[in-house]
């Protein structure tokens, strides 16, 4: 039902993460990310409020395992979920519980962790990370990069609706908040969703914090 993945940037200080699925509006559930903090999944069966669980514990200096571990001893119903957290510099951390749907694994890299719940193959996760850690450019691209490597290595059992990204960096809200709700090939749109915001991302920053100084909004009027 969903395919994902979460990673961070040391040269940057992002924190972010890619997703897609069956279920319209996946990213709108699944990912959550806190500036100088972490990003974390809650997936499969999803409790949403699972993931900024997991960043509360991290803030406070639980790793990622440890972080994991805590909430499956003291959760409800956790052998529905699926869910993955990492912060700035310690191993990333997965789990899935015994009701995961169908075909599932994780995948844990050095700084990133990919996972996935209904899959066409146990493999999607691990194509997911390798591509992350092969790719290059900024975070987003290379978060992208990898969740259509998912694709390519099968993604899900059937055909994904939904896909979006999250990216937060030294701000309270994210930078990147792109997602296609409901799409036959959400991941190309989400793509190409990106790269006609790639450029302007730094634009709205400087809206944002300085608008006095900010570059001119492009639009019919704006002089």
């Amino acid at each position: 039902m969903t395919f994902s993945i979460i990673a961070r940037c040391h040269k940057t200080g992002q924190f972010g993460g890619a997703i897609s699925s069956s279920s319209p509006a996946v990213a709108s559930r699944c990912i959550q990310a806190k500036a100088g903090v972490g990003v974390a999944t809650s997936q499969n069966i999803t409790d949403p409020y699972l993931a900024n669980i997991l960043l509360d514990m991290t803030k406070y200096d639980l790793a990622p395992d440890d972080a994991i571990a805590e909430l499956v001893k003291n959760t409800d119903f956790i052998e529905y979920r699926q869910l993955t957290v990492l912060n700035f510099d310690e191993k990333p951390a997965a789990f899935s519980g015994k009701y995961t749907l169908g075909v599932h694994s994780q995948c844990v890299g050095e700084h990133a962790v990919g996972a996935g719940n209904l899959l066409a193959n146990e493999d999607v996760p691990q194509a997911m990370v390798d591509a992350f850690h092969q790719a290059s450019g900024s975070l987003a691209e290379r978060l992208l990069i990898a969740l259509q490597a998912g694709l390519d290595a099968g993604g899900e059992a059937g055909p994904v609706h939904s896909a979006g990204i999250l990216v937060v960096d030294k701000l309270e809200w994210p930078v990147i908040n792109l997602r296609v709700d409901w799409s036959e090939t959400p991941i190309e749109d989400l793509y190409q969703l990106w790269k006609v915001y790639e450029p302007q991302v730094e634009d709205y920053v400087a809206r944002a914090l300085d608008p006095s100084s900010s570059p001119s909004y492009g639009v019919p009027g704006d002089e």
